[in-house]
């Protein structure tokens, strides 16, 4: 594609980089084809091709008014389009500086403005979050639906295994899920441990920046990688293997830290470091280790693949695959490249949408009525809560729930 942008805009590192990426565009529309957004609206500008457009008349000058601050807020940034790319458009990096440069040229309106202040304010602090959340589950009648269904019943995990291997990895703990789903991270644990690995929490860790990241502060989110790496730092320098997320959302964010923090000479080495040892709790778990979990009484599952695992972090088929090792009987899932609709702060600022795409997705989970969902993302998971009976769960918690108790197994 070519483009036209201005001298001033290319002497930037936001232009250079939106300039690389447009040209790298064939116009092809394979996108179009498989975006959720385009085909809820059947709008162009609703697709990534047209949201590129949309991006490269920004950048070359053209009139920025509240409809394209629309087109690019109603993506939902699931990357679906990138699996799909034959010329492996970097769409998400282009989005985003897309996002930034609109928001400087076009005010939000004031539900908007209140929106996304609250997201930033609480959201990304686990403190704040907590005190917020026990707080509406109190004022729960008087909430709307969509929220209210999204406030799961306060719940105490079991003991953490205390550290006794030789093995050591890290954990990011996260801002939401421990008040949300306490147990996704004790599990975790559990099965590590029964596997020779000792999880290691880092107190002064928190969210891993993918809330002002995605919602244009793009700075602030640094600021959240920073401290992590501060956090991590001695652990990594002592010997731990890996750091171990179970939010594949955090972790396609953590595993971009070298790249977002290339140019900050104090962390770019310790960023790229970090990136290395990030890991998905499904690249720690191997086919052979699930097998000496010994799981019993395996039943029928529907998994959800989040989009930050299938189309961000490229391990479609993982976690299928390890559940059916363990013996699980996995539902046929139509569809399965589509997002659900939660896409981090997504569900809150486009809950029509949102809400349309989730009743899509729970339509298809539960065609082959499976007993529970499985999947591994904690939006995911409290987004398709909101709209069933039918449980669902993270698939660590499955097996942890599902191993045999008593014994320890060497990794």
């Amino acid at each position: 594609m070519q483009t036209r942008i201005p001298l001033e805009i290319l002497a930037t590192d936001a232009g250079r980089e939106a300039d690389q990426i447009l040209r790298s565009c064939v116009h092809c529309g394979f996108c179009t084809a498989t975006c959720p957004t385009y085909q809820l609206l059947g709008d162009e500008l609703d697709g990534p091709r047209g949201r590129i457009y949309l991006i490269k008349d920004m950048l070359e000058g053209g009139t920025v008014t509240e409809k394209t601050q629309i087109h690019l807020d109603r993506c939902l940034t699931c990357r679906s389009c990138e699996t799909t790319c034959p010329s492996g458009v970097q769409y998400a990096r282009l989005l985003a500086i897309g996002r930034s440069m609109v928001d400087e040229k076009v005010e939000r309106g004031p539900k908007q403005r209140l929106l996304r202040k609250a997201a930033l304010s609480i959201m990304p602090y686990r403190k704040r979050f907590a005190r917020a959340a026990r707080l509406a589950r109190i004022a729960a009648p008087l909430l709307p639906k969509r929220l209210r269904n999204k406030l799961p019943a306060s719940a105490q995990p079991g003991p953490w295994p205390e550290p006794r291997h030789q093995r050591r990895m890290l954990i990011l703990e996260g801002c939401v899920q421990p008040e949300l789903s306490p147990n996704i991270n004790v599990a975790s644990a559990r099965v590590l441990d029964r596997l020779g690995i000792s999880l290691l929490r880092a107190p002064r860790a928190g969210c891993c920046g993918a809330v002002h990241h995605h919602l244009g502060k793009s700075e602030a989110a640094r600021d959240f990688m920073r401290a992590n790496i501060d956090a991590w730092w001695p652990e990594i320098e002592t010997g731990a293997e890996a750091i171990v997320i179970n939010v594949s959302a955090c972790a396609l964010e953590v595993k971009e830290y070298g790249e977002l923090l290339r140019d900050d000479s104090a962390y770019a080495a310790k960023a790229e470091r970090v990136s290395e040892l990030a890991k998905d709790i499904s690249e720690v778990i191997t086919q052979k280790h699930v097998e000496q979990l010994e799981i019993r009484a395996p039943g029928r599952i529907a998994f959800h693949a989040p989009c930050t695992l299938q189309h961000g972090l490229g391990l479609h088929g993982a976690v299928a695959g390890l559940l059916g090792s363990a013996g699980f009987t996995l539902t046929p899932v139509a569809d399965a490249h589509l997002c659900c609709g939660s896409a981090g702060t997504y569900s809150i600022m486009q809950p029509e949408l949102s809400g349309q795409l989730r009743d899509n997705k729970l339509e298809a989970l539960q065609a082959d009525a499976p007993e529970l969902i499985a999947t591994a993302n904690i939006g995911c998971l409290t987004h398709l809560q909101s709209g069933t009976d039918t449980p669902v769960k993270h698939w660590i918690e499955i097996l942890d729930e599902h191993m045999q108790q008593g014994g320890e197994h060497a990794a």
